[in-house]
């Protein structure tokens, strides 16, 4: 790991390549990517001179407040330039393979060939052995409370080249232009938003991974959430007052103690999943987690007004955007016991979108013919006109179900949750089927089927 290889010109145009396939936005210089593709060739030769002979300084940090899920207040990311985004990604790349190998394997996030899915998919494993118990850590504003020294020392375990190591000192210290242009220096933590700090947060926690696994410990990390499982609530206080010391006190992090719990998984939120245990039959669930079922509902809110302001056309087409985001993030991993919760959510947007056209009808009398000329029967104006109903209440009636009907609302291309995740279970118990079976299928050098014996005509058929 030297700044050879950083500033080598192969790395440097891989690098680019990849933060260019990121996008993103400008840092504080305002120049986007397009404008430093433009220019490349003239970058290139002073970057590498810059590297190698020390003289480049990263520049300043863009401030960025994103609203947290659920309204839980703000989170900081940190935009660099483009050039400076270009350096840590080459960093990156050097120091990436070398580290990669040494860290935990239950360590998920950003890691190549691991993601949410992985995580849950251990989380089950320690389930299924007994271990029902989690003990939930939280680390308070982790990004911006990270120990540089710390850091710096982990990586001087194996990072030799002192360039490098002042080059990641000087990343750390960049300073930080707040949105009202304010400018202010950081004593401590990693710029979250650049291409390094996932790395350099990995290399952080890989030390309360080796302590854990040193104590014995199942446990499940992705990026900064840390699960522990344990057999019992009991276990779990002793193992949860032992591990906020670790952290505290050896580590010099912030546990938050009010999001940080001991309970059971189903009733804890994980990189957006909950899993449960059935009694009965041992089976592990692995179901949405409240807080993704309010975020799914609030953005069904969100992009389903009552007074929309166009066709239904473009809502369903909003709609189906998300929601296939939704399924192809969620469906893979959850279990047939969500398909109760689909079917639910499936019938609340069909209805958000009866109302819409109930409020686009406008007058009672308009929305009566509409539904006689979708075939909803002479009892439509009886069911509309009883009482001073609002539009919602109209939403559910028998004659507006019965004409806005989910085959309606399938012919307008809606997607059904269920349906999805019916259609992509099946595909993949076909194609598992299709695997297991493939063996079998093939031929033998006398005509047979491999895996199966000949049939034999002393044995009845019915007992074949």
């Amino acid at each position: 790991m030297t700044m050879e290889e950083v500033a080598s010109d192969e790395n440097l145009i891989r690098a680019f390549a990849e933060v260019a396939r990121n996008r993103g936005a400008p840092g504080p210089d305002g120049q986007s990517i397009a404008d430093v593709r433009e220019r490349i060739n003239e970058l290139m030769p002073v970057l590498r001179r810059g590297l190698l002979e020390g003289t480049y300084r990263p520049g300043m940090i863009r401030r960025v407040w994103i609203p947290k899920p659920g309204g839980a207040g703000e989170r900081g990311l940190g935009i660099p330039d483009v050039i400076d985004r270009w350096v840590q990604q080459a960093v990156h790349q050097v120091l990436s393979p070398h580290w990669e190998p040494t860290f935990h394997p239950s360590s998920h996030g950003f890691r190549p060939g691991r993601s949410c899915h992985t995580a849950i998919a251990e989380a089950k494993t320690h389930l299924a052995a007994g271990y029902e118990w989690v003990v939930d850590l939280d680390l308070e504003k982790f990004f911006d409370r990270v120990h540089w020294q710390r850091l710096v020392s982990r990586l001087e375990t194996k990072v030799k080249d002192r360039r490098l190591i002042d080059l990641i000192r000087q990343m750390l210290k960049a300073k930080v232009v707040m949105p009202d242009g304010v400018v202010t220096s950081t004593e401590e933590g990693v710029p979250q938003g650049g291409p390094l700090s996932p790395l350099l947060s990995n290399i952080v926690l890989d030390e309360l991974d080796q302590e854990l696994a040193r104590r014995g410990h199942r446990f499940v990390r992705y990026a900064d959430d840390e699960n522990i499982y344990v057999r019992s609530e009991r276990a779990g206080h002793r193992v949860m007052a032992s591990v906020v010391r670790f952290i505290e006190g050896r580590m010099r992090l912030k546990v938050n103690q009010a999001k940080s719990a001991v309970a059971r998984p189903k009733d804890r939120h994980f990189v957006g999943f909950r899993l449960r245990k059935e009694k009965r039959s041992g089976r592990i669930e692995v179901l949405p987690s409240m807080r993704s079922r309010e975020r799914l509902a609030g953005k069904i809110r969100e992009l389903t007004p009552r007074a929309l302001g166009q066709s239904v056309t473009g809502c369903i087409k909003r709609l189906n955007g998300y929601m296939l985001g939704w399924m192809n993030f969620f469906g893979p991993v959850c279990t047939r016991a969500t398909v109760t919760f689909l079917q639910t959510t499936d019938a609340h947007v069909r209805r958000r979108l009866r109302a819409i056209l109930l409020r686009q009808w406008k007058r009672k009398r308009f929305i009566v013919r509409r539904l006689r000329r979708m075939g909803a029967g002479a009892s439509a104006g009886a069911s509309v006109y009883r009482g001073h109903r609002s539009l919602w209440a109209l939403s559910h009636c028998k004659p507006v179900d019965e004409a806005l009907s989910p085959a309606y609302f399938a012919r307008q291309g809606l997607v059904s949750l269920e349906e999805s995740y019916r259609n992509m279970h099946t595909v993949t118990a076909s194609a598992q089927l299709e695997l297991r079976l493939r063996p079998l299928r093939a031929p033998r050098a006398d005509g047979g089927i491999r895996g199966l014996s000949s049939p034999d005509p002393t044995v009845p058929k019915s007992r074949m």
